[in-house]
């Protein structure tokens, strides 16, 4: 078991016990009489607990994300220049580094060395090697005196970091246990302390989701900057063609991207957008109750599928049978070749579009559902009857929140990656035909980051541009969806 579980237990079991010992304290203190405390006794067991666990975990998390980048800064600068020159790049290095660090903290923790070996594992590289060879550590197939150098840098690093770790935190728990402790008296306000650490959770919980979104778009904003400077920008949002070849001069235009990606989100929609309405229509407005707790958990489970099912979906299946009715030349069912492979536009498109299905019928259901049923019972009372109540009262009345529903479902469209890379294949290109194949933005960055790759070459950086276009774009259309649904929503309340 590794320090840093050791250590999360300690704190853990360290926590419970002043939540008893603290309890157990206010009750005494109180002379056993429970209505001299100002507080229940789980709010005193409860603080004790909260004062012992918080603080330290939160340093260790803050330790565990500070660690790593600290030690690999100070190994950076020992790195010899032989190691970098010999067909390799910084980023490769460390990760070399990394693995030979593992694997020489495996032939450590095997417990098969004498102390004679592993003296010889501190001081002689070429007997390291042959120890590592030995347990079968996954360090390549010629490690380097200097990579070894750099590896035993590392490691020791590492655990001279666990040991401060260690030395920091548990005194941290230990002050918190005997403060929080100690001041388990009646007249200590436990309840007020506990609440107001509560909020505090509850604050931070909100504050992260809002600090992941911005670190991510700076994250991106930042590498994306990078790439421009390698770049020409008129060649990435301008540019009429996709063709990266990590050779210096690749033209990498994000328009047959984007021109692929909105294709292929526009026929998701025609298929989603008229089903997902239409059953939602129907189990609002004309299914039973048994019916509709029947129907609408099971259309729902389309949700839950993983998109690599979905995916497959479209490979095996889908695609198949749009080459038996489309190609195959006379063989085809309508006797053309307008397809030649089960990888197209089209494929993907409906196969999406079935992803899409309960995104839309769900929320339009909802939506439905909220109309007020005084709309409905006007409208009956006038003599409408049900169908044109539903077509001049109940869809006008939930339009918005419908609009906002595909716009959601459209972004949902916009950002889906498996089902891309199995079902319309990987050719950038601007063509009006769905029976081609072609690809997307998510479809490429996956591509470009795909294997070794270090960020220092336009080919590579590309796939933050894409990243951040894409998010640009998804933000913008919810941001459309929540202004219609937040605009129009009042007038039918």
């Amino acid at each position: 078991m590794s320090t840093t579980s050791l250590l999360v237990i300690a704190i853990l079991i360290l926590a419970t016990l002043g939540y008893f010992l603290a309890s157990k304290r206010a009750i005494s203190t109180a002379g056993g009489d429970r209505r001299k405390l100002h507080s229940l006794p789980v709010y005193y067991g409860s603080n004790a607990a909260m004062f012992t666990a918080i603080p330290a975990l939160g340093v260790l998390l803050i330790w565990l994300l500070a660690q790593p980048m600290l030690v690999e800064r100070n190994v950076l600068s020992t790195i010899p220049d032989k190691l970098i020159t010999e067909g390799s790049s910084i980023g490769l290095v460390m990760s070399d580094v990394r693995r030979v660090a593992d694997g020489l903290e495996v032939v450590v923790s095997t417990g098969t060395l004498s102390q004679n070996e592993t003296l010889k594992l501190d001081t002689e590289q070429t007997d390291i090697r042959a120890l590592l060879a030995g347990v079968g550590a996954a360090v390549g197939s010629d490690v380097l005196p200097e990579m070894l150098e750099v590896a035993q840098n590392y490691r020791a690093q590492t655990k001279m970091g666990q040991l401060w770790m260690v030395l920091s935190i548990a005194p941290l728990a230990l002050i918190g246990f005997a403060l929080s402790v100690l001041a388990a008296k009646p007249t200590f306000r436990a309840r007020n302390t506990v609440e107001r650490g509560i909020l505090a959770l509850l604050v931070l919980a909100a504050s992260l989701a809002i600090l992941t979104t911005i670190c991510i778009v700076f994250s991106m904003l930042f590498e994306s900057i990078n790439f421009f400077k390698l770049h020409p920008w008129t060649d990435f949002f301008f540019g009429g063609s996709w063709a990266p070849n990590f050779r210096g001069d690749s033209d990498l235009s994000i328009l047959p991207l984007l021109w692929g990606t909105i294709y292929i989100s526009i026929i998701a929609l025609i298929v989603a957008v008229p089903v997902g309405l239409f059953a939602a229509i129907y189990l609002s407005e004309y299914a039973g109750p048994r019916v509709r707790a029947f129907a609408k958990p099971l259309l729902e489970i389309l949700a839950g599928i993983p998109t690599i099912v979905y995916g497959l979906f479209a490979l095996v299946t889908v695609g198949p049978a749009l080459v038996r009715v489309f190609g195959r030349g006379e063989e085809g069912l309508l006797g053309v070749e307008w397809m030649s492979g089960a990888t197209a536009v089209l494929t993907a498109g409906l196969v999406m579009g079935i992803m899409l299905i309960p995104f839309v019928s769900s929320l339009s259901d909802d939506i439905i559902n909220a109309v007020p049923q005084s709309l409905r019972d006007g409208s009956l009372g006038l003599g409408a009857t049900p169908s044109e109540t539903i077509r001049q009262v109940v869809l006008p009345a939930a339009l918005p929140g419908i609009v906002g529903a595909v716009l959601l479902a459209a972004s949902r469209a916009i950002g889906e990656t498996m089902i891309v890379v199995l079902g319309a294949g990987a050719i950038a290109k601007f063509s009006a035909n769905p029976l081609e194949a072609m690809t997307t933005i998510t479809t490429r960055i996956v591509s470009q980051l795909t294997g070794d790759t270090d960020f220092a070459s336009p080919e590579t950086l590309v796939a933050f541009a894409l990243g951040l276009t894409l998010f640009v774009l998804t933000l913008g259309l919810n941001v459309i969806a929540l202004y219609i649904v937040r605009k129009y929503r009042e007038q039918y309340d």
